[in-house]
């Protein structure tokens, strides 16, 4: 990470991301566009036990629509589906406990969850960041596995499914982070140099990002977006990123905050009239590079990205899988 981008970064980030920026931003939101009732829709959000995965849950739920919560702990999913019901009075809330670093776990899950429920919105909020170097199972780096693999694999599958649906959605929850990378193709698993997870888990959000790029080109029957929720007070951040917290734990976001695109792109019309595949911020449409970063990547980079992801879902697919 170049001094230029570090220093660019932080700067928006101070301006925009904190607390503040959430609420000099909410002056231009629109109430009106959270104002329906999404009775009959099937919401699917991984990562939804804490944090702002859990908070969109409940938005949603409070709205009417179906919620499914993937997460990987039992415990701690069953206590945020009691708590949901609790909060939000909507008794259709499921739990399905799924590893988003196992490819075989998520394919299984995917397979079996398409011929018992529909989908009308994906979230993709699960995510990890491993500060040391870590192998899965499979052997594959863990951030990799978890936050692109991951989300590759589990979108790809429900995909078909999806475009049978109206209004199809999918939201990936992505970091402003990934502004400080550019792709780099040639080390997707951190083999080489020394390890850095926070700018691992930033190459995993670029990564992101072109792949939000890709399926919008490629499903036009679908409404795809990803969105940065700016720096919110969560679990998450407060275990992976220590120092980062308690330098800025009084500028922090509230996890709701965070979560409030997120709510904003999966029920509300006024999101689907924006294109398909944009980075959102604040319920707007941002761009995914600082200026002069020199962090756009080659369509050959991204093409050599897809078909590696295309490779690892294959060795791990099902043989009844059509992907």
């Amino acid at each position: 990470m170049s001094l230029y981008r570090n220093t660019v970064w932080f700067l928006k980030g101070m301006r925009e991301y904190t607390r503040s920026g959430y609420e000099a931003a909410a002056k231009q939101f629109v109430a009106e566009d959270l104002e329906v009732n999404v009775a009959g829709r099937s919401y699917m959000i991984t990562g939804a036990n804490s944090g702002i995965g859990k908070a969109t849950a409940l938005a949603i739920a409070k709205k009417g629509g179906t919620i499914h919560l993937v997460c990987r702990n039992k415990e701690r999913a069953e206590e945020a589906k009691r708590e949901l019901i609790a909060n939000s009075g909507n008794e259709g809330i499921s739990v399905h406990l799924v590893d988003m670093s196992s490819p075989k776990d998520i394919w299984a899950f995917a397979e079996k969850f398409k011929t018992e429920h529909k989908l009308n919105v994906l979230i993709n909020n699960a995510g990890c960041m491993v500060n040391n170097r870590e192998l899965t199972e499979d052997g594959l780096e863990k951030n990799f596995a978890t936050n692109t693999l991951g989300t590759y694999i589990l979108t790809a599958a429900l995909l078909p499914a999806m475009e049978k649906e109206d209004d199809a959605r999918v939201i990936t929850v992505s970091s402003g982070g990934m502004l400080v990378q550019k792709l780099n193709v040639l080390d997707l698993q951190f083999e080489t140099g020394t390890f850095d997870g926070t700018m691992a888990y930033a190459q995993n959000k670029r990564q992101q990002v072109i792949l939000t790029e890709h399926w919008a080109k490629s499903h036009p029957k679908i409404h795809f977006s990803i969105m940065h929720p700016g720096w919110a007070d969560t679990p998450a951040v407060r275990s992976s990123m220590p120092d980062f917290y308690e330098k800025m734990k009084n500028r922090l976001r509230t996890e709701e905050q965070g979560a409030d695109t997120v709510v904003w792109l999966a029920i509300s019309s006024a999101a689907t009239k924006h294109p398909s595949g944009l980075f959102f911020q604040d319920r707007k449409p941002v761009s995914t590079h600082l200026p002069f970063a020199f962090t756009h990547s080659s369509p050959e980079d991204e093409e050599k990205l897809l078909e590696v992801l295309r490779e690892f879902s294959q060795r791990f697919a099902p043989a009844t899988s059509n992907l």
